[in-house]
């Protein structure tokens, strides 16, 4: 039996490094370095030996329209198609594409670093910040990333605003898994109550949390006004709570109604 040229082998499945969100690079890079994490990842994977051009080539047949086409598409902020949202960025793409560039371009500069102008000069990039590593062995050239992404933070001078805005998206991402955990408990198995006596060690025996974790999810209750934490008759700071300590946990259940977003999926949906 001879084999049929015509059918294509399996394709490689992408991989996305699980720090990259977390992290914050999305909002500093232009629109490719999402892509081109995920490439790297891939390439990192168990089985792959080559250049990011062979991955390309192997599962795009050589050309990803995420990067722009090939390793040398020129970076960009913004898609260079499609509609544009004129209510919210009335000066125009161009414009804003322009400002990011100065934007970027001097953060990078200020930091000592060349400005990248296509894919492959930021992949490089990624080898310097330490995003990735590159090795040629005896069976060619193998990729890596490190299991804790460095922060944009750590290698360049992040203005203000951008600084509180990924430090609020980290601890959000943080939170966000505890806070959920210990709402499920607070409306499954309790049914919304208004109030609860209990402490740290008690919640957290009941939704798989440690305590920690359980300080956290309340302290982001708090902060965002669905909850209040009260000790006898005076608020409480929830982020000060000792384990044992027991405290009075008061839920506004028609503000965490109005404001939080609740998604359900049905186990054969997942």
């Amino acid at each position: 039996m001879t084999e049929n040229p015509s059918v294509p082998g399996p394709r490689r499945d992408m991989a996305m490094h699980n720090d990259w969100f977390v992290s914050g690079w999305d909002h500093v890079l232009p629109r490719q370095g999402f892509p081109l994490a995920m490439l790297i990842g891939t390439a990192s994977q168990p089985g792959f030996t080559g250049s990011l051009d062979d991955l390309v080539q192997e599962i795009f047949d050589g050309h990803w329209d995420m990067i722009g086409g090939d390793l040398d598409g020129a970076l960009t902020f913004f898609w260079l198609d499609g509609e544009w949202d004129y209510e919210a960025a009335p000066e125009g793409r161009d414009a804003c594409e322009a400002r990011r560039w100065e934007q970027f371009g001097a953060m990078l500069t200020t930091a000592g670093f060349s400005v990248p102008k296509t894919v492959r000069d930021l992949s490089e990039l990624y080898l310097t910040w330490g995003l990735a590593s590159r090795e040629e062995t005896p069976n060619g050239t193998r990729w890596s990333m490190p299991a804790a992404l460095p922060l944009p933070c750590d290698l360049l001078p992040l203005d203000a605003e951008l600084t509180k805005r990924l430090d609020g998206i980290r601890w959000t991402m943080r939170t966000d898994p505890l806070v959920n955990t210990l709402i499920n408990h607070l409306v499954d198995d309790l049914g919304e109550p208004q109030e609860i006596l209990t402490s740290l060690d008690r919640l957290a025996t009941a939704t798989s949390l440690d305590a920690d974790e359980v300080r956290l999810a309340l302290a982001e209750l708090v902060e965002s006004g669905d909850a209040q934490v009260q000790r006898g008759q005076e608020l409480a700071d929830a982020e000060r709570l000792e384990a044992h300590q027991r405290f009075r946990l008061v839920l506004n259940w028609e503000h965490f109604h109005e404001t939080r977003l609740q998604l359900s999926i049905a186990g054969d949906d997942v």
